[in-house]
Parts: C-alpha cells; sequence; structure tokens
C-alpha cells in the first residue's frame, strides 16, 4: 500500500471531525525538568492541538532539545502542583508505543549513523528504534514500506550507498525516511537544516512540505527563520528555559521581537510565504 494514498485517504471525509475531537498532540502545564542538578525548563506550559503546524524557536541554550527530550521520555518533569504532562490525551506511554507515534529527525542521530549502514537499512531500522539491524528479523511488509518511502523521498538511487559516503543532506532525507515507517502522527524536527548547503535546503524543504500536507503534524525546533515552512501557522518563542512568546507567525515574526529573542537588532523580511532575517 502506497505511503502517499495512505495518508489521503486518512484524510478523507472525516479527517475534520478527527481533529476537532482527538485530544491535544501535547497538553504540559507547569512544566519543569532539572538535568545534572541545574533546571532546564522552568514551569514551563505548552498546549499542540492535534493537526496543528507549529515552531518552537529559539536561540542555542534555550531549552528546546531538553522539551523534545521530555516529550520522547528521555527526560522527565519534577514532580509539583499543577503539573500536567499529556501527550494525546494520555498521561502514562510505553515508550516504544509512543516512539511509533512521534518520527524523531536530528543532527545527534545523524551523528550516530556516520557509518557503514546503508540508507535502506537506515529506514527499515526506524521498524525497531534501533541504530542498525542487528539480529532484527525484517518481514517482507517491512521491506514493502520501505520501498514505499524510498519512492515518496525520491531517494531510491541511493537506497544501497553506506550513510558515511552520502551526503548531510542525503543522509537527513533518510533520517526522515527511518521516522516516517510508523505512519507517525507527528514528525518532530530538530535543528534540521543543520549543515545542509542550498541544494540540500531546497530538497528538505520540498519533503517537509509533502509530508505536512499529507496530514502529519509538524513540530519544527529551530534557531532559523528559514525553517519554518509555509504550512506552520503559530510561532512559539524559546529563551532561558520558558516560553518568551506564542502566536501566529504574522504576529510574532517581527523585528523587536526576534530582535529580542536573540539579543541582536535584526530585520525581518517576507519573501512570498517564507521569513528571512538579515541585518545582525
Amino acid at each position: 500500500m502506497n505511503i502517499v494514498k495512505t495518508r489521503i485517504c486518512m484524510k478523507g471525509d472525516t479527517s475534520a471531525m478527527d481533529i476537532q475531537t482527538a485530544p491535544p498532540l501535547l497538553d504540559f502545564e507547569n512544566v519543569t525538568v532539572i538535568r545534572n542538578g541545574k533546571e532546564i525548563l522552568h514551569s514551563l506550559s505548552l498546549k499542540v492541538d492535534s493537526g496543528e503546524n507549529i515552531a518552537i524557536l529559539g536561540p542555542n541554550g534555550s531549552g528546546k532539545s531538553t522539551m523534545i527530550r521530555a516529550i520522547t521520555r528521555e527526560n522527565y518533569p519534577v514532580l509539583c502542583d499543577g503539573l500536567r504532562f499529556r501527550i494525546m490525551g494520555n498521561e502514562v506511554w510505553h515508550v516504544g508505543t509512543l516512539r511509533t507515534m512521534l518520527g524523531i529527525v536530528s543532527p545527534e542521530l545523524q551523528l550516530v549513523y556516520n557509518r557503514e549502514t546503508t540508507g535502506r537499512d537506515v529506514i527499515l531500522s526506524g521498524f525497531f528504534s534501533s541504530i542498525g539491524l542487528f539480529m532484527h528479523e525484517v518481514t517482507p511488509e517491512m521491506r514493502g514500506k520501505a520501498c514505499e518511502i524510498l519512492e515518496f523521498l525520491e531517494i531510491g538511487h541511493l537506497a544501497g550507498r553506506p550513510m558515511m559516503r552520502m551526503s548531510t543532506g542525503e543522509a537527513r532525507r533518510f533520517l526522515i525516511g527511518r521516522a516516517l515507517v510508523h505512519d507517525p502522527k507527528a514528525l518532530i524536527l530538530d535543528e534540521p537544516t543543520t549543515g545542509l548547503d542550498l541544494h540540500a535546503l531546497h530538497h528538505f524543504r520540498t519533503t517537509i512540505r509533502k509530508i505536512a500536507a499529507l496530514g502529519t503534524n509538524i513540530i519544527m525546533v529551530t534557531h532559523n527563520l528559514h525553517d519554518i515552512i509555509p504550512e506552520i501557522s503559530r510561532v512559539v518563542l524559546m529563551k532561558d528555559g520558558r516560553i518568551a512568546g506564542d502566536g501566529p507567525k504574522e504576529e510574532i515574526l517581527k523585528d523587536d521581537i526576534i530582535g529580542g529573542l536573540f539579543d541582536v537588532p535584526v530585520t525581518i523580511s517576507k519573501e512570498g510565504d517564507w521569513y528571512y532575517a538579515s541585518g545582525f
């Protein structure tokens, strides 16, 4: 069954009703995370509705990656009064099940995959949440799904190439494929364009827009305005482990707001549906 057709079926006549009745993708209230004795997230509150595409924008060290690790249950919030920490309506998850619902792509994962593992095996490893296949049993259904993803992402010609012999952009597309094997509810992208040249950035943008158009929630975690694809309508700002702003991107992506976030004078320009920062 082709991934594109599957997604289109999921977005049939009942999709609007499903989104309206579904619990929020994320529902956090008073979330504090301490790592190595240091408070990284400070009483953070955030709600992301089902079907909503958002960008989480902030400088390095603002707590963005810690929040992702909280979502994936690598970090746990401090138990305190008023704590609410729900993902898709549930506070308790089996980590393996949760990771089938949330696809993650990060530069750290790409560093781990700088090895002889082929692109096809990288995608297949997503079924097992493993780094490589090792002794896992790959079924014909899994291989078929991997072929559909290779076709959808237009990377079939690279399937047999080892990751360490790919460009950064090529390898990043295979990590996206790995994240898609379970048809996740949301795709979480952590600084996804790090190391990409203009050609690779173009392919990345095109790929993420295709995925968003077919119904997967996009959570773009970044410090670059040019990562915010047109399908993203809301921007959440993070600074010093706190939410520093939250609203429609047209209201948030302003000179004074973004300049204050990064502590530099900045000019925000818009070209078509894309935003860029200059003047710093």
